[in-house]
């Protein structure tokens, strides 16, 4: 239930992100969700595609800065309080978010969240007895 995400460290000057968009649209890989977080002098460009193993490698050879990252994306309600249920279930468990973002699903009636947390086999393990959905890569290349 893992999934690798792809982080392109991205310098700050206009036209990198397109770059980095052409490049994997021009080999049909699929961005299915993304976040940029980004500083005074560079970005960082966070992505779940299609084909991580090919990005990561199309990417470097077109330059770019790349790894690759474990994390999860659960599928939650999409209504107020949906994220704050999943989010109690690790705070009790005295599980860390480092990061996340989301993504309502094609169909409008879940939203679906990126989790980079530590511990994530125990993150795994715990969320599946909570019956929390837990997205595979092939449910996620998909959508």
């Amino acid at each position: 239930m893992k999934i690798n995400q792809i982080s392109v460290f991205l310098e700050n000057k206009i036209g990198r992100l397109a770059e980095v968009t052409k490049v994997l649209g021009s080999k049909g890989i699929n961005i299915r969700a993304l976040s940029i977080a980004d500083t005074a002098e560079f970005g960082i460009l966070r992505m779940i595609v299609s084909q991580p193993e090919e990005a990561c490698s199309i990417l470097e050879k077109s330059g770019f800065t790349v790894s690759k990252t474990e994390v999860i994306v659960v599928e939650i309600m999409d209504r107020p309080g949906g994220l704050a249920e999943v989010l109690e279930i690790l705070a009790k468990a005295c599980l860390n978010v480092e990061y996340l973002y989301a993504f309502v699903a094609p169909k409008g009636k879940n939203a679906l969240v990126v989790l980079k947390i530590e511990k994530l086999t125990e993150v795994v393990e715990l969320l599946r007895r909570e019956k929390v959905k837990i997205l595979t890569r092939e449910e996620i290349s998909k959508l």
